[in-house]
């Protein structure tokens, strides 16, 4: 079976080996299928050619030192272009108040946007001990608030812990294992984390975290959240970027996501 498509711009040439592969019970549902998974690509095309334009040049990633127990700058941890980002992932987990799961405290800021909400608890957990300081003294601010700390890396602690009414998730690859396993070869660096985001939901609760996406979300990308949450939303977020980012993303847009249990 072979398909092929033409544009302007470019020319797409889908050649199936195996007669088996997407073989459904009509040679008329095999080609409603395929053609319609060959023009979705098309379209992705034509909107990555505009989003692509508008794109900043940033910086080449190439340091990928074990970040376990670096100590780092401000915008080491999260550059203030992310401002926007961290704010409507703070909404979409506390907007139901309750109990609320934060993982990596980072510079802190989004640890103070998620108390502006009225919650009930607020534990975070986080593995660096620099960061563990920057902790210490931050807390200090709200002396009254139940804000718990959990040290360690969330592999080996999420199991420690109860279930939330929100989860935060806005950590970053430790090393370059991590960077290419879960950001090179993954549709979002959080997949690895959608499980036990979803066993740590009360039902109803909602999951926010960096997707990796500019304005919508892809299929790949559908199929692995209804694994296994039961519905989200999604809302685009406008940025203002400097042409010098230090992280890998480059677009004036991100969509941010609201996974519900």
């Amino acid at each position: 079976m072979k398909r092929i498509r033409r544009s302007n711009e470019f020319e797409i040439s889908l050649n199936i080996s195996n007669e088996n592969f997407i073989r459904p019970p009509r040679d008329m549902q095999r080609n409603a299928v395929v053609n319609r998974a060959i023009k979705e690509f098309s379209a992705d095309l034509l909107a990555l050619d505009k989003q692509t334009k508008k794109f900043v040049a940033g910086e080449t990633v190439s340091d990928f030192k074990d970040r376990t127990q670096a100590t780092l700058t401000d915008q080491e941890i999260m550059e203030d272009w992310q401002l926007p980002v961290m704010k409507a992932m703070a909404k979409v987990v506390c907007e139901k108040g309750g109990d609320i799961l934060e993982l990596g405290f980072g510079r802190g800021v989004a640890s103070d946007m998620i108390q502006a909400f009225d919650i009930n608890t607020h534990i975070i957990m986080e593995c660096n001990d620099a960061v563990i300081e920057r902790y210490n003294d931050w807390k200090l601010q709200y002396p009254k608030r139940d804000i718990q700390l959990v040290k360690g890396l969330w592999q080996d602690t999420i199991e420690t812990v109860g279930n939330f009414d929100g989860i935060f998730f806005h950590t970053y690859p430790l090393n370059e294992e991590e960077y290419m396993k879960y950001v090179n070869e993954s549709i979002t660096f959080a997949a690895h984390f959608f499980s036990s985001a979803s066993k740590h939901l009360k039902p109803g609760g909602a999951f926010s975290y960096f997707s990796n996406e500019v304005d919508s979300l892809s299929r790949e990308h559908q199929r692995e959240l209804f694994k296994h949450f039961s519905s989200f939303q999604l809302e685009k977020v406008n940025l203002q970027l400097p042409n010098d980012i230090k992280d890998t993303w480059w677009a004036d847009t991100i969509v941010v996501v609201k996974a519900i249990k």
